[in-house]
């Protein structure tokens, strides 16, 4: 059910304010007991509810979007704002522009409510790579809440917001979207536009939003979505049709990667819970087939070279010249190394030293050519699959959602957490997250543009769950 078609009947019905609403929701942030929040936007909020409440009171239409309350990522601009990437470096950094997928929203009149937790420029599978304080699970606080967009996730789940914009490059929407059990999307690259979002791997980043219902993540999608003259990668698309989510999809067949399930590194309860959702798929009438695909240690290794790669390149504008906390030292290049030295992470230095290493003189051949042609024999792959079939489903994760702490202390467990997720970047396609079928939850695949497809046979999965 849409929870944000709810609150706009609500609204409409004069059964709250929109300021009584948003009032509620800046106290649940405020409270913030899962460190999901690291900026609350409290005058922006206010400011914009006020505008809403006017138009109804005057008796004026409002838009579906209008008076609902969103959540952001802490790596997207938004003017006058801090936009930190949850780092040091940049904690007190103020946003001179607006992202254009965040000012759609805005002009559509969803009320910005807060900037998010989440690992420090997006590196890290649980938000503890953050300056503010590791996010904690909204499901059970033990637990981490997944990365990078784990505040974002959080928020969802717990009622602070009724959806929130994440940012996904190797699986940073759909794993936390999974571990707190709500639907997570990672689009088609280049469907919304990345003007204004902080880029990690330029190649994989996309933006996409986190919500409890599959109607509401496409109600985002239909406004975020279109070519936008400020990103040149951003292409056209279609629509995502309401009366068609809710029909049953017909005369499609699904396939599944038949190594990703019988892997020793599978958890035997994440197999099971998956091969019966499979079973229960059969026996609805679809034809299901096993496929073949790359291992899921090639995929990771592949993903995190390219991204470390870009990573590198692209934080290497981080010095503490233009922007961000600078700490003066004997001279300029004394300056550049301990202003980075002292304000990114532990993460993102060991990202920028392996970026810097596979870019470097005498190995770039060796390694990031190699990984540039594997990526396209990847992306040949998935093109080949889809020729076969018209659904891919697997696992979000191999396994179970760890305990606070334990991936920290483990950056390789980390890395290969997102061995399920990352092909599907590599390949840039369309991938949600539905919160059923195993612990972590089940991605839903598809080929490039079909938003509406995947969307479609999840809300038939939902019903057969």
């Amino acid at each position: 059910m849409s929870l944000i078609k709810k609150i706009h009947n609500q609204l409409v019905a004069k059964e709250f304010t929109c300021t009584e609403l948003v009032k509620e929701k800046l106290a649940l942030l405020k409270e913030n007991k899962y460190n999901s929040v690291n900026t609350v936007l409290e005058d922006l909020a206010l400011e914009a509810a006020a505008k809403v409440d006017a138009k109804i009171a005057n008796g004026e239409e409002i838009g579906l979007l209008e008076g609902i309350p969103f959540g952001i990522k802490d790596v997207y601009m938004v003017q006058g704002t801090y936009t930190s990437a949850s780092s040091d470096l940049l904690k007190k950094y103020k946003s001179a522009y607006t992202a254009t997928a965040i000012q759609k929203l805005l002009d559509a009149g969803a009320i910005p409510m807060a900037k998010e937790n989440c690992d420090s420029f997006g590196h890290g599978s649980s938000s503890e790579n953050t300056v503010f304080g590791s996010v904690k699970n909204a499901i059970n606080q033990e637990l981490v809440a997944g990365g990078s967009s784990g505040g974002s996730a959080v928020n969802v789940a717990a009622d602070y917001t009724v959806f929130s914009i994440g940012g996904d490059t190797g699986g940073s929407i759909r794993q936390p979207a999974g571990y707190n059990k709500i639907y997570g999307l990672k689009p088609t690259y280049g469907r919304v536009s990345r003007y204004g979002l902080m880029a990690y791997a330029s190649s994989t980043d996309t933006v996409g939003p986190l919500a409890k219902s599959i109607e509401d993540v496409a109600i985002v999608m239909n406004v975020m979505s279109g070519k936008d003259a400020k990103d040149q990668t951003t292409i056209a698309s279609e629509e995502i049709k309401a009366e068609v989510i809710a029909s049953k999809p017909e005369g499609i067949k699904i396939g599944y990667f038949k190594n990703f399930i019988e892997n020793d590194a599978i958890d035997s309860k994440v197999k099971a819970d998956f091969l019966a959702t499979i079973e229960k798929i059969k026996s609805a009438g679809y034809e299901v087939q096993e496929l073949d695909f790359f291992n899921a240690d090639t995929l990771v290794s592949t993903y995190y070279t390219l991204a470390m790669a870009e990573t590198a390149s692209n934080l290497s504008r981080l010095d503490g010249t233009n922007y961000g906390n600078r700490i003066e030292d004997k001279n300029l290049k004394e300056t550049y190394m301990v202003t980075r030295s002292e304000n990114f992470t532990e993460e993102t230095k060991r990202r920028i030293v392996g970026g810097n290493q596979v870019l470097s003189q005498g190995f770039s051949d060796a390694i990031y050519l190699k990984g540039q042609e594997l990526r396209k024999e990847i992306e040949a792959a998935f093109e080949a699959d889809f020729n076969k079939v018209d659904i891919i489903l697997s696992p979000v994760t191999p396994g179970p959602v760890p305990k606070i702490g334990e991936v920290l202390s483990n950056p390789h467990a980390m890395y290969l957490s997102d061995a399920y997720t990352v092909g599907f970047s590599l390949g840039q396609l369309p991938t949600l997250t539905c919160p059923f079928g195993t612990e972590t939850g089940i991605q839903v695949t598809g080929a490039k543009n079909k938003e509406q497809t995947i969307l479609q046979f999840a809300n038939f999965l939902n019903q057969v769950q």
